[in-house]
């Protein structure tokens, strides 16, 4: 049996072999089908249409008999540069290959079309020839597996990451989706436009709770991929921290985050941090005055049974977390999944040049995580420091080179936006507007919509974004407001004044109120 490539792609820790023989001790025969495969080769040779049928997922290593592979591989080159395939192309094309003699010969690759009447059926047997091929890979697999989970030196961990790892390659291989007449799409269409009629605003998608942001967006889209990428300190964890008390705890959408920086502990201590207004130096000491701790008390129950969901598993896959994004979606309704962040995950049991294409690999399949769910996700990405190198206020502003280590990201990416905090440069005013405690997100990549960006308020010391004009919002260290402008001495006055006029005005303190 031949050796599988994507068995010797797979071997990480050791580059031993573990052959499967013909047949093994209880006389079971390898997986095969000969005559599918002599029956398949024959139709591709009497009918030139025949391979855009099965060239989807028809690859050559799939043939058992090493001649048919030999045969397959010719009619795929020669499809592939347009030349004609028949009984007198693909001798004298494998001949020119130094292959002919090594598949059985010009006899033989005439005796394949001889014994075949048409290609009526090619594709069902194509898929036969599929599903044997599937088999032997497994038992490959296992075989593999068996040996090594024998070995004491081995790394259970590992193993299960190669078994998972290779698994879900055989299926991407695989996979193949039929196509759909339009009429059914075009219901479907008409469906969402209808309900987005319905929804307040108009929004098609989720609501992310900024205004601008659901403006632009028309909300966060099912099966998109969003990317929101920063350099540090920008505040890419307050932002999805901030979504998901506006949409988890304001309006009870069920929400799911895998944070693979922070603990589960952490994260929630941010989340209150956000939500009762204690800064989070405070939360961290346990140092409280008597009126955060009634705060805390009072507003920490927005949190209880709120439909969050977190997993914090370190150095989370992309495998593991197809499976357990299932679960959620499938046992708790979850409408949006938030990543935190792309560069910590990784592909373990798949092997890779270098981390980039590591990467693309793990974007790649978290687009197409979001398509198989048909929710948003949301995955937080670090950029590289070129911005730190850029002068001048334009030249902090984050651009789509800038993501780190993939430009896949950005391809397989139906959103790519940026957070932008000018004050961290020092840069208090951006285009003559004070940008003092806010924060731009800008979308610079939008497949289904227009760029452009959005001002939020921002509150470092509570972890949160907020919309400009929200209610009650806490003033920024650098704003003038009426209390603030008023020292002790201006209220004394007023009091005096007051009881001149006999006014019964209440005492007014400098207490914070809860």
């Amino acid at each position: 049996m031949p050796t599988s490539s994507a068995g010797s792609r797979g071997r990480k820790r050791s580059e031993k072999i573990v052959e499967v023989p013909q047949t093994d001790a209880f006389g079971h025969k390898q997986p095969q089908q000969l005559d599918f495969e002599e029956a398949v080769l024959g139709a591709l040779l009497i009918e030139q249409d025949a391979y855009s049928q099965v060239s989807s997922f028809l690859k050559p290593d799939m043939f058992y008999d090493h001649r048919h592979q030999l045969i397959y591989e010719a009619v795929q080159s020669l499809s592939v540069n347009q030349r004609p395939v028949d009984v007198l192309t693909v001798p004298q094309y494998m001949e020119s290959q130094g292959t002919l003699e090594e598949a059985g010969g010009a006899y033989y690759v005439a005796k394949l079309a001889q014994d075949v009447i048409t290609s009526a059926h090619i594709e069902y047997q194509a898929k036969i020839i599929l599903q044997k091929y599937q088999a032997r890979q497994l038992i490959t697999y296992a075989s593999r597996l068996i040996h090594d989970a024998f070995d004491e030196t081995t790394d259970v961990a590992d193993l299960m990451n190669f078994a998972e790892g290779h698994l879900f390659e055989l299926t991407q291989q695989t996979q193949t989706k039929s196509y759909s007449q339009i009429n059914p799409v075009i219901t479907q269409a008409i469906e969402q436009i209808k309900l987005a009629a319905q929804n307040e605003g108009g929004l098609s998608g989720l609501p992310s709770g900024f205004e601008k942001v659901d403006k632009m967006t028309n909300g966060w889209q099912k099966s998109d991929l969003i990317i929101i990428a920063a350099r540090p300190a920008m505040g890419k964890t307050a932002f999805v921290l901030s979504m998901v008390k506006n949409m988890a705890v304001d309006q009870r959408i069920p929400v799911a985050m895998f944070s693979l920086e922070m603990s589960n502990v952490q994260l929630v201590n941010r989340l209150i941090q956000n939500v009762c207004d204690i800064k989070g130096d405070k939360i961290k000491s346990g140092q409280l005055e008597k009126y955060e701790w009634e705060q805390l008390d009072n507003r920490v129950n927005q949190l209880i049974d709120a439909p969050v969901f977190v997993d914090d598993t370190p150095s989370l896959s992309i495998f593991e977390l197809r499976t357990k994004a299932r679960r959620l979606v499938r046992e708790h309704g979850v409408k949006m999944i938030m990543i935190d962040y792309l560069q910590l995950m990784n592909a373990s049991g798949m092997s890779f040049g270098n981390r980039q294409e590591e990467v693309s690999t793990i974007s790649r399949n978290l687009k197409a995580l979001a398509k198989e769910l048909n929710i948003p996700i949301i995955a937080l990405s670090q950029l590289n420091r070129a911005t730190e190198n850029r002068e001048g206020s334009q030249g902090k502003r984050p651009q789509l080179s800038d993501l780190r280590e993939s430009g896949a990201i950005e391809q397989d990416a139906d959103m790519v936006c940026f957070i932008h905090r000018p004050e961290y440069y020092k840069l208090p005013e951006e285009n003559g507007v004070d940008m003092r405690g806010k924060a731009e997100l800008i979308i610079a990549k939008h497949r289904s919509g227009a760029v452009g960006t959005a001002v939020l308020r921002f509150h470092a010391d509570y972890a949160r974004f907020e919309n400009l004009n929200a209610a009650n919002s806490i003033p920024v260290p650098g704003e003038q407001t009426f209390m603030s402008s008023i020292d002790q001495a201006q209220i004394d006055a007023i009091h005096a004044e007051a009881g001149s006029l006999n006014l019964n005005l209440p005492p007014m303190d400098n207490d914070v109120p809860f």
